[in-house]
């Protein structure tokens, strides 16, 4: 009995040693302990979603600023019409640089897309401030330019052009070209002429690049890294080139039309149209008193050989000299030559 009992007890504490419950946060410190390999897993994992914005957009909105920007300048030239001519042809830098610093002014200094930007979707994002992974999902978030950048940008448009503009054109004036070999002002030309090139290397490296990538249209853009990104995820170009179309259609055919119409021989053209008109058969004596060709009475009658027909003498003579073989309106005959009408002889004797 004592045997038993001893055994009784021994397995009981054995197996209430056994099935002792955990803690209650036990959990908590498991999940804790956990918690930070499970996000660098999944930051590991989650990639910046790459983002593609159209580049005919893109280049479609820097063609509407210009047009725009021209449109407004039109405008403000009118104003001055009634000046002396000339007069606004030296300060066209200054009105230039004025136009783009209210475009400016009125767009990205307030945080709002230009007015091609904005028919196109598009808006200035700082990329800088874009973290490279886990932050954005769709390509559309992400804040504005800062000030530093707007400041800049106001300052490489606007004032960059304006002061390479005014330089070439007073380089030009001064003539720093034809000036002496070693001179400053030849060294000055010369140093111009060098910036340029290679800004101009520069910006078709830009073009390459962009048309690979889709990002910064322009070297000012990818110094400051404003990139162009959508605005809104629903909507579409909002620019219709269908008008556009039609109207470069026209004008190409009108231009043809221009250029050939000259070069064809319309006397050759109405004799061919001749045996299908409806007047054909009209030949009263009401109609031999005008001239068939241009409709009213001839001050100077000539009459067509052989068919004796009255004609203008400026009609007639023209229509020879045009087609060697031309033919009667009347009776569609061929006009070997022409004599003058005799009753305008007789009135000149008279």
């Amino acid at each position: 009995m004592r045997r038993e009992r001893g055994t009784l007890a021994a397995s009981s504490s054995s197996s209430s040693s056994f099935v002792h419950p955990p803690p209650e946060d036990a959990w908590l410190d498991a999940y804790l302990k956990l918690l930070p390999q499970w996000q660098s897993l999944a930051l590991s994992q989650q990639l910046a979603i790459p983002i593609s914005i159209s580049r005919v957009n893109q280049i479609d909105a820097q063609r509407l600023d210009i047009e725009i920007s021209a449109m407004l300048k039109e405008q403000l030239v009118k104003v001055f019409s009634l000046m002396k001519p000339g007069f606004l042809f030296q300060f066209e830098p200054e009105l230039d640089a004025f136009l783009e610093f209210l475009i400016w002014r009125f767009s990205i200094w307030v945080d709002k897309p230009t007015p091609g930007n904005s028919l196109m979707n598009l808006r200035y994002r700082d990329e800088r401030a874009i973290e490279p992974r886990g932050k954005f999902r769709t390509g559309l978030e992400g804040p504005g330019l800062t000030v530093f950048q707007k400041l800049w940008y106001c300052v490489a448009t606007v004032g960059g052009q304006y002061f390479w503009t005014r330089l070439q054109s007073f380089s030009a004036f001064r003539i720093w070209g034809d000036s002496e070999q070693r001179s400053l002002a030849r060294g000055t030309w010369v140093f111009i002429q060098r910036i340029e090139g290679f800004y101009r290397a520069a910006t078709f490296a830009n073009l390459l690049i962009f048309l690979c990538t889709g990002r910064y249209r322009n070297l000012i853009e990818r110094l400051l890294q404003a990139r162009l990104v959508y605005g809104s995820p629903n909507m579409n170009r909002a620019v219709s080139f269908e008008y556009m179309n039609r109207q470069l259609v026209w004008n190409e055919f009108s231009e043809m039309l221009l250029l050939l119409l000259p070069l064809l021989n319309s006397s050759s053209i109405k004799n061919i149209l001749y045996p299908f008109s409806k007047d054909k058969s009209s030949n009263s004596a009401a109609d031999d008193t005008i001239c068939p060709i241009c409709q009213s009475n001839p001050t100077i009658p000539y009459l067509a050989l052989p068919c004796q027909h009255r004609y203008c003498y400026y009609c007639l003579r023209t229509r020879c000299s045009a087609s060697q073989s031309f033919r009667c309106s009347r009776c569609n005959e061929p006009v070997a030559a022409m004599q003058r009408h005799s009753a305008v002889i007789d009135d000149s004797n008279r």
